[in-house]
């Protein structure tokens, strides 16, 4: 019968099972159908697979992937991840009954001195005691414990858990863009100080050249000591740059070494082996302002901040009202052990609860007054994310189109400089220009080849910013054999 009666209130517990979680908000976004920037060299292609191996460039598609691999900000995040979703697990666990198995033996004994079961101690009747003092039972049993979440309490908790989870996923993700571009970034600034050296290198072959032409000049009465001052003194202040250029190389090289997690020898020998500055040879995949939502960690982050926080909404709600809860106790017990498993041994206690804090000063109001405001706080947080997003892509495809302008303008600069120098070497070796005009044309061609290697390393930093304003894809493959071939 007392079966019975338990089913049938489960039963109706499950049916009569409701949520109290309201309805999820809704960010009204105004985007447009297309960037305001948008422009010739970024276009509406589909994202590609491993972006950053348009700079064809087989060290650095390694670098990226032994990253994303080993680097030790991103083992920690995998186990938040792992902790998150251990999370999930335990909260779900509160929607199933808890089952706990006992057995063993207990004992006891009654006071013939206590207040109450004292006098019956002593007591007998026809010389037989009317209570035996000390006894003992074996027994084996289990409990079970179980809240039925009539009002969607546990459900708004459990959906919230999971939310959690996913947002450290993308953490976890926007973690891993971070990494990688700040890897991308020093490789290029390494690869930038390693040029800078040779253009300098350059520049004082050049100038060392020009001295010796000036002391043939100096000894036949052509040209001055002042001349010749001069130019040492040029050639000075530009082998000067070289101690600065490379501890700058060094520098990024460190960097790279700790994102890594790797200051072996080895890597440091690999780093050392200089190589050109890549130029990306793809284009940038900017698609539409809309599919920014779906690309971008922090707003997929930030959307789902608002869906769980309506659930944790719901869940304050929910604890406002009663709680149900059913319990019991099935087991064995008998005095002496070879009678345990008798069928007249059984014995349970079953009880059905009701839980309801009528009065608490005031505070399940003030719990959901709270997760209400921050409710309002989310949705605003994600239209926030979403402007600022869409603002960060502007201005990056504005940047992005205006450096390739000056890229083209500093190329051509150089190029003219370089005739410039060219006709300058000529002209002071033939008595027709002094000494000045030569230096400046000197000092003007080290300037306009450090312009245009600037606005190369200009353009390489904003394609990895544009991808990292766009979203893309920033997982490296499980092996990165068909980068590098």
């Amino acid at each position: 019968m007392m079966r019975n009666t338990l089913s049938a209130i489960a039963i109706a517990a499950l049916l009569s099972a409701c949520s109290m979680t309201p309805e999820a908000p809704q960010s009204e976004l105004g985007l447009h159908s297309e960037f305001l920037y948008q422009c010739e060299l970024a276009t509406q292609a589909s994202q590609q697979l491993h972006w950053w191996s348009g700079f064809e460039d087989p060290m650095l598609n390694e670098l990226v992937e032994q990253a994303q691999q080993q680097n030790i900000t991103l083992q920690v995040a995998a186990e938040r991840v792992k902790a998150a979703q251990a999370y999930q697990q335990a909260v779900n666990s509160l929607k199933v009954p808890t089952i706990s198995l006992g057995g063993g033996y207990s004992s006891f004994r009654l006071s013939e001195n206590e207040a109450l079961a004292g006098p019956i101690v002593g007591a007998s009747v026809m010389g037989q005691p009317l209570v035996d003092n000390q006894s003992g039972n074996f027994f084996l049993g289990a409990g079970i414990v179980w809240e039925a979440d009539l009002f969607g309490k546990i459900d708004a908790m459990s959906q919230a858990a999971a939310i959690r989870s996913e947002q450290v996923t993308l953490m976890q993700d926007g973690l891993q863009i971070a990494i990688s571009g700040e890897l991308i970034s020093n490789y290029f600034h390494m690869r930038g100080a390693q040029q800078r050296q040779l253009i300098v290198e350059k520049s004082i072959d050049d100038q060392l050249r020009a001295i010796s032409l000036i002391e043939t000049l100096v000894d036949t009465g052509i040209a001055s000591q002042l001349d010749l001052a001069r130019s040492k003194a040029m050639l000075a202040s530009t082998k000067a740059l070289m101690p600065q250029l490379a501890s700058a190389e060094t520098v990024h090289k460190q960097r790279i070494a700790i994102i890594l997690g790797d200051n072996s020898r080895e890597l440091q020998q690999r780093l050392s082996e200089v190589d050109a500055l890549p130029d990306f040879a793809g284009v940038i995949p900017v698609g539409l302002p809309s599919e920014l939502l779906q690309r971008r960690p922090d707003i997929k982050a930030q959307e789902l901040e608002m869906v769980a926080q309506n659930h944790e909404l719901g869940a304050a709600i929910a604890a406002r009202y009663p709680s149900f809860y059913l319990s019991g106790s099935p087991g064995l017990l008998a005095k002496d052990f070879d009678k345990l498993f008798e069928s007249d041994s059984g014995a349970w206690l079953a009880t059905v609860g009701l839980k309801w804090n009528v009065f608490d000063g005031g505070r399940s109001e003030a719990q959901v007054a709270l997760k209400e405001a921050q409710l309002q706080s989310a949705v605003l947080g994600y239209q926030d994310s979403v402007n600022t997003a869409i603002a960060e892509v502007e201005m990056l495809l504005k940047a992005y189109g205006d450096n390739h302008l000056y890229h083209e303008k500093a190329s051509e600069a150089q190029h003219y400089g370089e005739t410039a120098l060219a006709r300058a070497n000529t002209l002071y070796q033939a008595g027709l220009i002094d000494q000045l005009e030569l230096i400046d044309a000197q000092r003007q061609q080290l300037a306009l080849d450090e312009q245009e290697l600037s606005a190369r390393m200009q353009t390489a930093q904003l394609v990895v910013n544009l991808h990292k304003a766009l979203g893309g894809d920033w997982t490296a493959s499980e092996s990165n054999t068909d980068l590098t071939n």
